[in-house]
């Protein structure tokens, strides 16, 4: 990525402590055995890192889907670690069927849901977090 001319850095922050904090209630929910629940808010993190960089280099950062927003990133140059997009996809299949009772054939999503599934959707967030991490530290914050 090449250096930013200008970095919003009121943007960034917000939406990292937005990711940060919506982490850590996905963190509570894996916790209590809420995975359905921990699989959609570690997507909203992933969503909300993935949109401070956007914004913090100033590109608007429309729609909910991590796949859409990455590709924006890739067009604007930013360097992704390997496996971004496998992460990005990962996450962006938690977006609607976790809360959504007719997203399954039968039962709530609360069925479909476990340990594993929570634990693989906390570590794709937490790569995608330390890559929003990384990008701000590159564009100047220590």
């Amino acid at each position: 990525m090449s250096e930013p001319v200008c970095f919003d850095w009121d943007a960034y922050r917000r939406w990292m402590a937005q990711a940060a904090n919506t982490l850590a209630s996905a963190r509570v929910d894996a916790d209590h055995g809420f995975h359905n629940w921990c699989c959609f808010k570690a997507q909203q993190a992933g969503e909300c890192a993935v949109k401070a960089i956007l914004y913090g280099l100033g590109a608007p950062a429309i729609g909910h889907s991590i796949v859409v927003l990455a590709e924006k990133l890739r067009e604007l140059g930013v360097a992704a670690y390997e496996g971004f997009m496998t992460d990005a996809r990962l996450l962006d299949r938690h977006f609607i069927p976790p809360r959504n009772p007719d997203a399954y054939p039968s039962g709530n999503p609360h069925d479909y849901y476990d340990s594993a599934a929570s634990g693989e959707a906390l570590r794709a967030c937490e790569r995608v977090l330390e890559l929003a991490r990384e990008i701000g530290g590159q564009a100047g914050e220590g």
